[in-house]
């Protein structure tokens, strides 16, 4: 069934929208998704229905997405990574997969950060060929973070070195373009981001007079694009737990508590949600709102045992340290479950939005005008690893019982293709 299209416009002469500065980006997006909540009039979907409406208010368009959207399907390709603990030496054994990139047709890219190497692989799983090593020289890695196929050339982010190196598909080492260096932190923090088959942002910093500002910087495949965009921070307010118990401090993430997720756009427009409503702004910078994509999903919530469970490592540290200061004290229970895991973008302009569901997480993707496309399962993959987006390709990366790393990778199906 095709979805329903509504597109109404709500004129206001003269209307202008009051920004201000980027520090207070994250309010004025909150703000801004609450005064437009009040404008929804459609009646409920049903269910199996997917209706799309369009509005206009304030300068400023809203989709909102309602009911169940078609089902794609993710076929599987190939799974590449060890079978046992006794296949050693073997390019599928990977000590820790960082980064995976899928490159031109046929061809999937592993970033081994622990062997600081990258070893290419074909869609039939077939080892192609390996290329760098430990080092600072010509195609050496100090740090492997991240991996991205841009244009013709795959390039790598070594935060440590402080460099993006560029490299053939055959693995011949094409030049290099500086950044900031001494970097460190997590590969799902500290990674490229593809906005485009052309175009990737990677997270910066710059120096002013009172501090340090995070930003993020376009890149393309032989250089700085001249696009930077500032790293949004939340809303001021607790996101956690902060323990002090001499000399010791201990932070504790709230369970379900919500958080911010983000991505660049093309074109210099920013994608950003607070996880506990599906509500993305469209930002240009530094704080035009130009658009907001909703959608609406029936909330869950947190059962006594989950919030027990979620809560067990905090209880055992306060049992061991009775005279720890936290502020607060005890984490304070969220409403309802939050309904947003991160959000992604593929080189086709698609949005992917990793949806949290307690009958198993959900990937629902957007066309670039903020409709709702389809939905697959979202694949299984390692806490702290982000997937991978090709030309109708997903790459995921999984972590077995066995502690054991394989990179998975998909077909997407689109339904009515």
């Amino acid at each position: 069934m095709r979805p329903r299209y509504t597109t109404r416009s709500f004129p206001r002469k003269g209307d202008r929208l009051d920004h201000r500065s980027l520090n207070a980006s994250a309010t004025i997006l909150i703000l801004t998704l609450v005064a437009v909540i009040g404008c929804r009039n459609e009646s409920p979907a049903t269910r199996g229905d997917l209706t799309i409406s369009v509005d206009t208010v304030g300068n400023i368009i809203r989709v909102y997405n309602a009911g169940t959207p078609l089902d794609w399907h993710l076929a599987p390709v190939v799974s590449i990574g060890p079978k046992s603990l006794a296949e050693t030496g073997a390019p599928e054994e990977f000590g820790r997969v960082n980064s995976v990139a899928l490159g031109p047709p046929g061809a999937v890219f592993v970033a081994d950060g622990l062997n600081r190497e990258i070893r290419g692989f074909g869609l039939d799983g077939a080892h192609l060929r390996t290329f760098g090593r430990n080092g600072e020289g010509p195609g050496e890695f100090r740090s492997l973070y991240s991996l991205a196929w841009v244009s013709d050339r795959l390039l790598t982010l070594d935060s440590s070195l402080g460099r993006i190196g560029e490299f053939s598909a055959e693995g011949e080492w094409l030049g290099q373009q500086r950044v900031e260096g001494s970097v460190s932190g997590s590969v799902d923090h500290i990674r490229f981001r593809p906005v485009s088959a052309d175009q990737v942002y990677r997270l910066g910093f710059m120096r002013q007079g009172t501090g340090v500002t995070s930003v993020l910087v376009g890149h393309d495949a032989r250089g700085e694009t001249g696009d930077t965009l500032s790293w949004l921070q939340p809303p001021s307010g607790s996101t956690g737990i902060l323990c002090t118990h001499d000399p010791l401090i201990t932070f504790f993430d709230i369970p379900f508590g919500s958080r911010l997720v983000q991505h660049p756009g093309e074109d210099g427009v920013h994608y950003s949600a607070m996880t506990d409503v599906y509500r993305i702004a469209v930002t240009r910078n530094p704080t035009d709102t130009l658009r907001i994509i909703e959608r609406s999903l029936p909330e869950e919530p947190i059962s006594n045992e989950e919030w027990a469970a979620a809560n067990r490592e905090f209880e055992e540290f306060l049992a061991e340290h009775p005279n720890a200061t936290c502020d607060p004290r005890r984490p304070i229970r969220p409403p309802r479950k939050p309904l947003i895991e991160d959000i992604f973008f593929a080189p086709d302009g698609t949005l992917w939005v990793e949806v949290i569901r307690t009958a198993g997480n959900r990937l629902e993707v957007f066309d670039p005008e903020g409709r709702l496309l389809g939905s697959v399962p979202a694949p299984s993959r390692k806490q702290g690893s982000v997937p991978a987006f090709g030309a109708g390709h997903l790459a995921t990366v999984r972590r077995d019982s066995l502690d054991l790393d394989h990179v998975d990778v998909w077909r997407v199906e689109r339904a009515g293709r």
